[in-house]
């Protein structure tokens, strides 16, 4: 088993060394999987405005016809928020890291 986890690469979950330990590492997996869950919902909103932004404001100018050129819109104003608030963390990681 141990030559199969060296060639594939694989890791193993660690597991407390001590039993008080457990109850804290329960608590920061419930937290890392709530954050993470909250996240998604967050995405999932954000995803539901811009589409109705876009639907709104932009299918009069384009017309019915302009699906394609709604969701390329829809696409660029995605990555640019996705790397806007990636940067924005990582400068608050590296900040914090000093």
């Amino acid at each position: 088993m141990q030559i199969y986890k060296q060639k594939y690469n694989m890791t193993t979950i660690k597991t407390p060394e001590k039993v008080r330990e457990l109850p804290l590492v329960i608590i920061r997996n419930m937290i890392t999987l709530a954050t993470s869950g909250f996240g998604l919902v967050v995405a999932l909103a954000w995803n539901e405005l811009i589409r109705a932004t876009i639907k709104a404001y932009l299918t009069p100018i384009i017309g019915i016809g302009g699906g394609i050129i709604s969701l390329f819109i829809y696409a660029v104003t995605v990555t640019v928020l996705a790397v806007l608030v990636t940067m924005q963390m990582a400068k608050i990681e590296k900040r914090l890291s000093k």
